[in-house]
């Protein structure tokens, strides 16, 4: 083996662990995003587990976070608890740094 593959080894094998970083830190974020909902729908408990797994599951529907939003919306309007979008992504992005420590955490 040359030195070529194995640097290629190297970059391949630390794509795929930066890839399968960003799908858990992207799913941990849902289900603290979901967590967050259910409190403003005044779930708690197993209740509240099971509606952030609901909101993890339902990022698999479509690439990109819409759908996640658009459940997150519809839940909450539904909920008598309407939240715009804007107010939805901010607490998104506060809870991706969260869940970014969450799994560095967890990985070392």
């Amino acid at each position: 083996m040359t030195t070529f593959d194995d640097r290629e080894k190297a970059f391949e094998a630390k794509y795929e662990h930066d890839e399968e970083l960003k799908f858990k830190v992207n799913a941990r974020r849902n289900k603290l995003l979901g967590l967050w909902a259910a409190n403003l729908l005044g779930k708690t408990g197993a209740d509240a587990e099971a509606y952030a797994k609901e909101v993890v599951m339902a990022d698999f529907e479509k690439p990109g976070d819409s759908d996640v939003m658009h459940k997150l919306i519809s839940d909450l309007a539904a909920g008598g608890k309407p939240t715009e979008e804007h107010t939805i992504r901010k607490q998104s992005e506060r809870l991706a740094d969260e869940a970014k420590k969450q799994i560095m955490t967890e990985v070392r």
